[in-house]
């Protein structure tokens, strides 16, 4: 096992400090990846693993919907509140908060539903060339390493977890504008197939945060590099159509309708690579020009 890879699942594999009737505490380790604060997807993909240890046996999570509320500190661990609201037949809801230093930094609801057949139907994924010959996004950043802060270069240049490989990637330091949609092709640099089962669904939940706020900036030809911008995701929202398969490539396709109030909106939809759509995803997220004094 490559060690940015069990990095990555120690990340996520959050653990229990208590345990009462109903409620139950974990805590999580933080990495720095030379953002600015705390990478949300990190939240997003321990809160969910966090539900998943303590939700009911036989339930498995269909819909997540959290609200980033305060930014974290990557030199902080976090500690996640996990409280079971109800458990039906066929239904179950977990609220899990995440606390740091004392604050609530995030609060997520995340409904689970006993495995069940039904009607199905799904969008088609889009046709687009596929991962191979793609150059990686880790190969773009290396390419271009003597342009990025010095303070952050190392961060931005190691070896990751995850391989990405945009298709039409655009030059982050002199963006052109573009239609809010693109396209991205990921998957672990390891084989994840005998990890337990909350790992795949927390593995998505973490990389469901990369691409979204950028879509929103395609149109403005305006990219993270631009030091007057204030970027951070408000809220985020997931809906699992099946359950994942993290054994080969999958494509992150994204769209943003609409940017408005200093705030974008942004869907994507993560396909496997033989087409099934396993998830959907919706995000708001701040992106504020701030203005010369």
């Amino acid at each position: 096992m490559n060690p940015v890879t069990q990095s990555l699942i120690d990340l996520l594999s959050v653990k229990l400090l208590h345990q009462g009737p109903s409620t139950y505490l974990y805590r999580g380790e933080c990495e720095d990846l030379g953002f600015r604060n705390l990478f949300g997807g990190q939240i997003l993909g321990q809160s969910l693993y966090a539900a998943m240890q303590a939700a009911p046996e036989g339930f498995l999570p269909h819909s997540m919907h959290a609200y980033f509320l305060l930014p974290g500190n990557v030199k902080s661990h976090v500690d996640y509140k996990v409280e079971i609201l109800r458990t039906g037949r066929s239904f179950a809801s977990v609220r899990v908060d995440a606390i740091q230093d004392g604050k609530i930094i995030l609060t997520q609801n995340t409904s689970f539903q006993v495995p069940e057949e039904g009607l199905e139907h799904q969008d088609t994924m889009p046709e687009v060339k596929g991962p191979e010959g793609i150059m990686s996004q880790l190969e773009l950043t290396r390419k271009f390493a003597e342009m990025i802060p010095e303070t952050i270069r190392e961060k931005f240049t190691a070896e990751k977890p995850l391989e990405t490989r945009p298709i039409n990637p655009i030059n982050v330091f002199n963006p052109d504008k573009r239609e809010p949609k693109k396209e991205v092709w990921f998957k672990p640099i390891n084989d994840w197939g005998t990890q337990e089962q909350a790992l795949h669904y927390s593995l998505l939940a973490y990389s469901s945060d990369f691409q979204l706020l950028g879509t929103a900036l395609q149109p403005h030809g305006v990219s993270h590099s631009n030091k007057a911008l204030q970027l951070a995701s408000l809220d985020h929202a997931i809906w699992f159509h099946h359950q994942p398969r993290i054994d080969d490539w999958m494509l992150y396709s994204t769209q943003s309708p609409a940017a408005s109030g200093g705030r974008g909106l942004n869907f994507g939809h993560i396909y496997h690579n033989d087409g099934q759509l396993m998830m959907s995803v919706a995000q708001e997220g701040l992106m504020r020009i701030r203005k010369e004094k």
